[in-house]
């Protein structure tokens, strides 16, 4: 079937962005694209409108464009630490040095919905405060959570999707 013009104007502003385990029968690797330009970093996230967002460890070495790029695309100010409202995801800025990575997380879940995401942004290697992939993997289970993906988000920052894991699914037919 021939590209409409559409298409293909879409194509060229797209980037490939996001590589995740695929889902599909025979596994593999399934590669998304991205519109490239303002807020294609939030759309990576995931990020939707009208989402409430809580931000923690937010200080002077955080992505403002990255920042803004969220709150643009949902439409709302980041929540602060001292919320108590509900949210749909969870923004965790965490550095080497930040204290127990798993009390945090564990803490990130007190007002985020079921299945609400905690994307956990760490420098990048090479950078002050770099957190090694292999404490990321530790923690994540021993709060109760599964690491799902990670990917490069800013200049200086890195973002690993981290989920609630579903104790209570029914095992799969044999």
């Amino acid at each position: 079937m021939p590209k409409s013009k559409d298409d293909e104007a879409l194509s060229s502003r797209c980037e490939p962005s996001l590589v995740l385990p695929s889902r599909v029968k025979g596994g593999g690797l399934l590669l998304v694209n991205t519109p490239a330009g303002a807020g294609s970093a939030a759309i990576r996230l995931g990020i939707q409108r009208d989402w409430m967002i809580l931000e923690v460890g937010f200080a002077n070495d955080c992505d403002q464009g990255l920042r803004d790029e969220i709150e643009s695309l949902s439409g709302q100010q980041l929540l602060e630490n001292d919320t108590s409202e509900v949210v749909d995801a969870v923004i965790l800025w965490w550095r080497d040095g930040d204290g127990d990575l798993v009390d945090q997380l564990v803490d990130s879940q007190t007002y985020l919905t079921e299945n609400g995401p905690i994307w956990l942004l760490t420098p990048k290697v090479g950078r002050d405060g770099h957190v090694e992939a292999s404490d990321i993997q530790d923690a994540a289970p021993t709060a109760g959570l599964s690491v799902t993906s990670t990917i490069p988000i800013a200049k200086d920052w890195i973002a690993t999707r981290i989920a609630p894991r579903h104790a209570g699914k029914p095992a799969k037919k044999k």
